[in-house]
């Protein structure tokens, strides 16, 4: 009788702690975006160049984050419909040309500061290019989160279509890929179109260490 009165209490504690679990989990399901979302912003302020924008997701973003719980991923038709606007809102260089100095778009190609809280209002932001890609062959640390872009343009060439490829991909990366994690440099302002004409030139000019 003892050993069945402590089996009993053993089944009834059991289904005690199965109730709160499930209880925890009915209360974490409830929790709301807006909430998540309010918890964050209250999390952070702003100092220096980091402000408390950056908290908010585009409507691409969004997506691509929801696409992200999901096994499906994201639909291939939103997916279209996500890169066609990405591209449709590129702001190619005012004068049409492309190409500006390669050794200053080495430099930003190397820089990793702007947009951080450490950085002053002033400061410009660099590319830190190096981080997730190998280019110039004298660079000996760099990152291998993106493909390798060693003698990019010694190999695609620099006619009309591939200066409009790049300079869009350089733009905003999600043209071509909805859900990349590449910086978007020139819809975000991260890199002013001087900049962005002087990285281009990185990568496309045939005097550049990159294509050599």
């Amino acid at each position: 009788m003892k050993q069945n009165t402590l089996s009993m209490a053993g089944v009834l504690a059991a289904a005690l702690i199965a109730g709160c679990a499930n209880t925890a989990q009915e209360s974490a399901a409830k929790v709301s975006d807006a909430e998540v979302h309010q918890v964050i912003m209250a999390s952070f302020k702003e100092k220096g160049q980091a402000g408390m924008d950056r908290l908010n997701q585009s409507e691409l973003q969004k997506a691509c984050s929801l696409a992200a719980l999901d096994p499906k991923g994201l639909p291939q038709s939103k997916r279209t419909e996500l890169e066609q606007a990405a591209l449709a809102a590129v702001k190619y260089p005012a004068d049409g040309k492309y190409l500006g100095d390669w050794k200053a778009g080495e430099k930003i190609a190397q820089t990793g500061v702007g947009l951080q809280f450490s950085d002053k209002p002033d400061t410009p932001a660099g590319g830190n290019c190096y981080a997730c890609h190998q280019l110039a062959p004298q660079e000996l640390s760099y990152g291998n989160l993106g493909p390798s872009l060693y003698q990019y343009g010694k190999l695609r060439g620099n006619s009309e279509e591939i200066m409009k490829y790049t300079w869009a991909k350089i733009w905003n990366s999600h043209a071509y890929n909805a859900c990349s994690n590449m910086p978007r440099f020139g819809a975000e302002g991260i890199l002013t179109e001087e900049q962005l004409k002087d990285v281009m030139a990185l990568l496309m000019a045939p005097d550049s260490p990159v294509n050599k």
